[in-house]
């Protein structure tokens, strides 16, 4: 009786010993992995600055933030649009569109208009460690560089998705991460009045608008910039409505 007691108790032990020896390797692969290298970041670095969701609520600007990963047949009328009103906005760029498009990058910045970072694939940030989402912004923060000698400043991050790591690894390359405070949703195509409808029943001192190159975009920015500057609003860049 003794003796099978003492081996059940032999037999609990080498289990416990096999679960924890298991759970200790699939933590050693998960680390190499970058499986949950995400998650030890995010518990283990301190606190990083909040991203900038809106400018000085005392002032009356607004400031346009187009994210260009894609829509590049839509940027000639809207750049026309914003020609004629000479306003100029913030373009945050992606560096894998960048690179396919060159030329429209350039025409960009000769344009006056100021550039912002996007990272270069449109990961998920937050599924990323800090190295990996410094990778991201570096990649794209050199090549917008050497193909228009301006060297970005401000980060949106795709999908408008931060966490603690995303908002330290862009703090730590000197970025700024910039939000938004009223939102298109013109990646749903919407019909261009419903789009400024959506724009204008929010509009307030400091607003961050958050757009993309699309066809009802192009199509409602006439009205649209008209009708903010008939409210008495001034349309500035994003660094701009930040000082």
């Amino acid at each position: 009786m003794i003796a099978m007691e003492c081996k059940v108790v032999i037999v609990k032990k080498v289990r416990s010993c096999y679960v924890y020896f298991a759970i200790g390797v699939f933590m050693i692969i998960a680390m190499i992995s970058g499986t949950i290298q995400p998650f030890l970041d995010t518990t283990l670095l301190p606190s990083a600055t909040s991203p900038i969701f809106q400018g000085n609520p005392n002032q009356p600007q607004i400031a346009l933030a187009c994210n260009v990963f894609w829509g590049e047949e839509y940027l000639p009328d809207m750049l026309k649009t914003l020609d004629e009103n000479n306003v100029h906005i913030t373009f945050f760029i992606g560096g894998s569109w960048a690179n396919k498009y060159p030329e429209v990058l350039k025409e960009l910045a000769n344009r006056g208009h100021e550039l912002g970072n996007h990272t270069y694939s449109h990961p998920h940030p937050n599924a990323l460690s800090k190295e990996k989402n410094k990778e991201q912004i570096v990649k794209t923060e050199e090549l917008v560089e050497n193909l228009t000698g301006i060297k970005t400043r401000l980060y949106a991050p795709p999908y408008g998705e931060y966490n603690n790591t995303v908002l330290l690894a862009a703090q730590e390359l000197d970025y700024t991460t910039i939000m938004w405070s009223i939102d298109t949703v013109d990646w749903k195509r919407p019909p261009p009045e419903v789009l400024q409808e959506r724009v204008l029943k929010k509009i307030h001192n400091g607003a961050i608008i958050l757009m993309h190159p699309t066809a009802p975009t192009a199509q409602a920015l006439p009205g649209l910039i008209a009708e903010i500057k008939k409210r008495g609003y001034t349309i500035v860049t994003v660094s701009d409505i930040l000082k």
